[in-house]
């Protein structure tokens, strides 16, 4: 034992507080290395030496931040008491993002299914090589855990975002929530649904006008909060790893497919269309937006109401 702590004593990190070790050296370069020095001894039996030396298999962990913002928690409060708001009143909460676009083809997915024979997929993953790109955009209910999918071919814009939505609330929405005025989103402060994008906004405005709602956004901060992540994305995730998604119908099917023992079911839609990238929000277009500012972070938080 003490000569196995000798060759560790110069590759060893640790956390003082758990107590717990670990080292770049493999048990089998250990084992090596003793057997230089003499000793008999394998690899099992250094395994079960440095586990009673307190050294345990770790990989990395995504915590540590270099930028964050000292107001993320006091929005995550005031987000969660509206949400409660919302649903207390039987309003509808929706969470949304854009989950990882998918190149279409015979490509290596991660994860693995219980098969007889190994499934050969291509050696590399070129987009050249692809039928084409899968954009999944995701909408969930939050009170009846309950996703819907839209899955894109074109480029995640804020147009492709807004006629998401649209076709969600013209097919479940006005029908589920029959008689309510009021929408809560919930997005992350990025991307197509940047809290800061007019073109974004502007899209809201038009779904406020067209089925009169006062549409509220608060942004998440980061994707990790945002409830879809976990209770939608996460299970159609592991629905479809290690299966190559060879075709948009293959997405479909195991999005639609995708379950939990909780209860959640997920609907999924195809999105055919093109949607013009590199469009400008006019200065009328601005002007005419009917926004209400909230007290609270209002460069985060607003609503948009519908014109009388």
């Amino acid at each position: 034992m003490k000569a196995l702590e000798e060759l560790l004593q110069d590759a060893t990190a640790g956390d003082p507080i758990t107590g717990l070790k670990w080292t770049r050296k493999t048990c089998r370069k250990l084992a090596r290395e003793l057997r230089r020095k003499g000793f008999k001894v394998g690899r099992d039996t250094v395994l079960r030496l440095v586990g009673d030396l307190h050294y345990t298999l770790r990989g990395n962990r995504k915590r540590l931040s270099r930028d964050q913002d000292p107001r993320r928690d006091h929005q995550m409060r005031y987000l969660a008491r509206w949400r409660n708001w919302f649903l207390r009143r039987k309003l509808p909460v929706i969470s949304v993002d854009c989950k990882k676009k998918e190149l279409v083809g015979l490509f290596r997915n991660p994860g693995r299914i219980l098969r007889r024979e190994t499934l050969d997929v291509l050696a590399t993953d070129f987009p050249s090589d692809a039928k084409g790109k899968g954009i999944p955009y995701g909408i969930y209910d939050v009170a009846h855990n309950e996703g819907y999918l839209v899955l894109g071919v074109s480029h995640e814009i804020a147009a492709f975002v807004i006629a998401a939505i649209r076709q969600w609330w013209l097919e479940i929405g006005r029908i589920r929530y029959k008689g309510c005025h009021q929408l809560l989103i919930e997005a992350d402060a990025g991307g197509a649904n940047a809290c800061d994008s007019w073109q974004w906004k502007v899209g809201l405005q038009g779904l406020a006008d067209e089925f009169y709602l006062a549409i509220t956004h608060f942004p998440a901060g980061a994707s990790k909060w945002n409830p879809i992540e976990h209770r939608m994305f996460s299970p159609i995730s592991a629905n479809w790893a290690g299966q190559p998604l060879v075709s948009y119908e293959t997405m479909l099917k195991f999005t639609r497919t995708s379950k939990t023992e909780a209860g959640f079911r997920c609907l999924a839609r195809f999105d055919r269309r093109k949607y013009q990238t590199k469009t400008k929000v006019s200065p009328d277009e601005k002007a005419e937006l009917n926004v209400r500012l909230r007290n609270i972070y209002p460069e985060w938080n607003y609503t948009i109401n519908p014109h009388a």
